[in-house]
């Protein structure tokens, strides 16, 4: 192009998240593991008094959103990606006072935090609900097709969920969302804000675990 050899590039960063060519997002899981870790360091080596309530604040502000930033785009399927997400949280509980001993589990209880596998599945949901009424940038039917039959299974916000054998497709966002959202009651897809479906969401957890993970 213009007398210049084009290189071959096997990733690009765009917009702050690594797309490779073959579309998987290892290489952006490695990223985000390695910032997390680096401020997780600091945090480490900065504070003395490690109060849990102190900690999960600055945890939650500059160790976390590195683990989740534009998360829906690029949210892992294969277990050695997800682990490595998870070790950064885990590797937090146990700078914490009285939680080295623990479990993950216990930890996460008694911290009140969920596993980052869990708020992805959360994120996915909450951004479906924000399309469906019309709060998000981007259209239902942009990504989405409303499932018009006349069955009498399932919410008035229900999706078609098409066949799929690629893994591409299968575990992107307009499609591995879809069957935890077909999930949930009318009462909850239908409520009126944000806050609310939250709210819901919290309800639908105590009687499906299984629908925020995978």
């Amino acid at each position: 192009m213009g007398n210049h050899r084009l290189e071959y590039c096997s990733e690009e960063r765009d917009f702050g998240v690594i797309m490779r060519a073959d579309l998987k997002v290892g290489s952006q899981c490695a990223e985000a593991c390695m910032k997390a870790n680096k401020m997780l360091g600091l945090i480490k080596r900065t504070f003395v008094v490690r109060s849990s309530e102190t900690m999960i604040n600055v945890y939650k502000t500059m160790v976390r959103p590195h683990l989740e930033y534009c998360v829906s785009a690029w949210s892992p399927h294969y277990i050695k990606d997800k682990l490595l997400l998870e070790k950064v949280q885990h590797r937090f509980t146990r700078l914490l006072p009285g939680f080295r001993s623990l479990s993950y589990d216990k930890r996460l209880h008694q911290l009140r935090l969920r596993t980052l596998e869990e708020r992805r599945n959360r994120a996915d949901l909450i951004e479906v609900f924000k399309m469906a009424h019309g709060l998000s940038a981007v259209p239902l039917d942009e990504m989405f097709h409303l499932d018009i039959s006349r069955r009498t299974r399932g919410h008035s916000l229900k999706l078609i969920k098409y066949r799929c054998n690629k893994d591409v497709k299968k575990y992107f966002f307009s499609f591995r969302v879809i069957s935890k959202w077909n999930m949930l009651d009318d009462t909850t897809v239908t409520v009126k804000t944000v806050n609310s479906f939250k709210t819901k969401l919290e309800m639908e957890r105590k009687m499906k675990m299984g629908l925020f993970f995978d």
